[in-house]
């Protein structure tokens, strides 16, 4: 690291530098550029392939394909420079694409034709969120692999539920895990239906300069198939701006997959508290300045700090990306530039996360002892059975047994044999242990496991 990334304000290019490559790849200014840059050589393509193939030629057909595909670092460079002159950053790309075709003025006066820089805004914003939301899945789909097997690995190990933070009927490490893998499945699910959508037909939407220049055309089918093309959506009807309402639902989508992840980590975390995980050791790492025998939940705490994050900034965003005064105001134009800074500290958390799940062990010792004759949490059952027989005031009965005091295996197995009428009943019941006493936990571990 040399001294000026000392400086950076922003976490994301600083510490976690290395932690944000995929996001930064897709929503960087780089990023921004290209997608921009790619819109513009497509639509020009697709204008002179509909309404002037005769200035079309393999030369030409080659350099817009290859502007769409495969844009250099040195074009968005040369850019920045040109918007150094303009104050406008997609007249600069516009300028960029022209001297891309020097020699030939026919075409190069057709570079953003019947564009506003709102329909390039909105379509390069659309591509980077697929792309976007495609890296994020592919994330989400390798942490929930992990998840999934930590949960299959641990679905016969019965556990102490806590409900309330107080003991209760016992479950399966394995299970409770996979509330959080069925949890971030069916976020997932939703994310891959997400459509993206762009805006098209100039500055107020109405294909006014199109309708005029080609009378018989069907302008709206004209941007439906262009969409298409790069498998975007069409706002058939908007402002200059696109409304943004489907940011609002994709965001949306993301917080609660955040949220998810939010109350994975601080489960994970409560459980290595209460010692039913332990941690691998990393050998150079220093849990304490000054106790050296402390291994830390630190990929945890780490991940919960940065979902937080993203989950206030994508918050924000959906609000406020769905509001423009009128035909449209700029306030969404600085906004937009920090979906980036969301999907940012959700790499971090989802990176954090894996590493941590990557380190428990359960603890198999800890996690009996916890359920070893703690027979008040068969209560449950007790009751129910005494209900079977036509008891009406089983749950007293055992209430004033069991409500906030233990009760051994001998309290339990005198109250089974005193208030316990049915011969099978009581067989059942004094053969249950806290341990046996996990109903579908184990099968439902690998619920959704394939």
């Amino acid at each position: 690291m040399d001294d000026s990334q000392l400086r950076n304000l922003s976490p994301l290019d600083g510490r976690y530098h290395d932690k944000t490559k995929v996001t930064r790849e897709i929503f960087s200014e780089l990023g921004l550029i290209k997608a921009r840059v790619k819109v513009e050589a497509l639509w020009l393509s697709y204008f002179l392939n509909n309404f002037r193939p005769k200035l079309l030629n393999e030369e030409i057909s080659s350099l817009l394909t290859n502007l769409a595909s495969n844009i250099p670092d040195e074009l968005a460079l040369r850019v920045k420079e040109i918007e150094q002159t303009t104050n406008h950053d997609v007249k600069a790309v516009e300028i960029a694409i022209a001297e891309q075709l020097s020699g030939q003025s026919s075409i190069q006066s057709l570079v953003h034709i019947f564009l506003t820089s709102e329909d390039v805004n909105s379509a390069s914003h659309a591509l980077m969120l697929k792309d976007g939301n495609e890296a994020l899945i592919a994330l989400l789909e390798s942490l929930l692999i992990d998840i999934k097997d930590l949960a299959a690995n641990t679905a016969d190990i019965a556990m102490l539920a806590r409900t309330h933070g107080q003991p209760a009927s016992p479950t399966s490490l394995g299970k409770e895990l996979n509330v959080f893998a069925t949890r971030i499945e069916k976020e997932l699910q939703t994310l891959k239906n997400q459509k993206m959508y762009a805006k098209w037909g100039g500055a107020t939407a109405n294909y006014n300069p199109h309708v005029l220049a080609y009378p018989d055309e069907d302008w709206v089918k004209h941007s439906q198939d262009f969409m298409a093309g790069m498998e975007l959506e069409l706002t058939t009807v908007s402002t200059q701006i696109e409304p943004h309402d489907y940011m609002a639902e994709v965001f949306q989508n993301v917080v609660r997959v955040n949220n998810v992840l939010l109350d994975f980590a601080q489960d994970v975390w409560s459980y290595i508290a209460f010692d039913y995980f332990k941690l691998k050791v990393v050998k150079d790492e220093v849990g304490s300045s000054t106790m050296p025998h402390k291994v830390n939940p630190i990929d945890f705490e780490n991940a919960e700090g940065n979902l937080g994050l993203s989950s206030a900034l994508l918050n924000h965003l959906a609000n406020k990306l769905t509001q423009s005064r009128l035909q449209r105001d700029l306030s969404d134009s600085t906004a937009l530039r920090n979906i980036g800074s969301a999907y940012g500290y959700l790499e971090i958390a989802l990176s954090s996360l894996k590493k941590g799940v990557a380190k428990l062990e359960p603890n198999n010792i800890k996690i009996k002892a916890d359920l070893e004759d703690r027979y008040e949490i068969l209560a449950e059952a007790l009751q129910s059975f005494l209900r079977l027989e036509g008891n009406s005031d089983a749950y007293n009965a055992i209430k004033d047994l069991s409500r906030g005091a233990s009760m051994n295996k001998e309290v339990y197995e005198k109250a089974v044999n005193e208030l316990v009428a049915d011969a099978k009943h009581k067989e059942i019941l004094l053969k249950l242990k806290p341990e046996t006493y996990v109903g579908l936990a184990s099968i439902l571990a690998k619920e959704g496991k394939k």
